[in-house]
């Protein structure tokens, strides 16, 4: 890419306004979190509910004032993914880190037409639209070696999550946590909500390995299928309910991080 162009795609995405409004897609994605921990906490204990993005949406729409808060994460999650697309197309200088700022910007991407279509009145199902995929790819040439790696993938980025929270390496995307009591709460609630995270998608990725093994695309599932998966393990209830806490305390952090970012 030309430094010219470099230099324009920099200025447009290095916007005041356009940090601001990442800063909210940060905070979209807390809110997100805490609805998924809240829903997954009412699964542990007996309730219903779908623990998911798909499910968060639905519970925030709901909610009252829902629709604006809608429209908030629908302009937050567009923003950052913009960001996040500036930085691997004239950010970065490595490749590996182009390549992690790209897919991060296609997740927020993602996230930002699911909240859109949330806003509008629609909505999905996440669980049914993740069987529906699978089964596509396993259609393909190779496909269940596709799906199988798709699931080592994300069983990667779940050991990640974890030694991310372990390592306390999170501490390196903010500018500062602010010291003091509120530093240390920022610090514990990274350290437990990444670890968290880490564990339910680690599940998601078996649930694809196990799908691409068994041939069997409605093996497979996101974040809802993992969750009520870990639910039917020895001592589920009170696993789940960890992790559910963890996915909260991840939204807290997420919170932060819309203040103290490294932008």
């Amino acid at each position: 890419m030309g430094m010219e162009a470099a230099e324009t795609a920099r200025e447009v995405g290095r916007h005041r306004w356009v940090e601001w409004l990442a800063r909210a897609g940060y905070a979209a994605s807390g809110l997100i979190h805490v609805v998924i921990g809240w829903i997954a906490a009412q699964v542990a204990l007996g309730g219903g509910g779908d623990a998911d993005q798909s499910g968060a949406l639905g519970s925030l729409r709901s909610a009252p004032g829902g629709a604006v808060l809608l429209w908030v994460c629908v302009v937050g999650f567009v923003a950052l993914a913009l960001w996040q697309l500036v930085d691997a197309v004239a950010g970065a200088d490595e490749l590996t880190d182009r390549v992690k700022d790209g897919a991060k910007a296609v997740v927020y991407a993602v996230l930002g037409v699911t909240a859109f279509s949330f806003a509008r009145g629609g909505g999905s199902d996440g669980e049914q639209r993740t069987d529906d995929l699978t089964a596509m790819v396993m259609g393909m040439p190779f496909g269940r070696v596709l799906v199988a790696a798709v699931g080592v993938g994300v069983l990667a980025v779940g050991g990640y999550h974890v030694y991310k929270g372990v390592s306390e390496k999170f501490l390196e995307d903010l500018r500062t946590t602010g010291g003091g009591t509120s530093g240390r709460a920022v610090t514990w609630a990274g350290r437990i909500g990444y670890a968290a995270k880490g564990v339910a998608l680690a599940v998601v990725g078996l649930l694809f390995v196990v799908a691409a093994w068994q041939a069997d695309p409605e093996e497979a599932g996101g974040m809802d299928a993992a969750l009520k998966a870990l639910s039917d393990q020895p001592l589920g209830t009170a696993l789940l309910l960890v992790v559910a806490v963890g996915l909260v305390l991840y939204g807290v952090y997420s919170f932060a991080r819309a203040r103290y970012a490294r932008m």
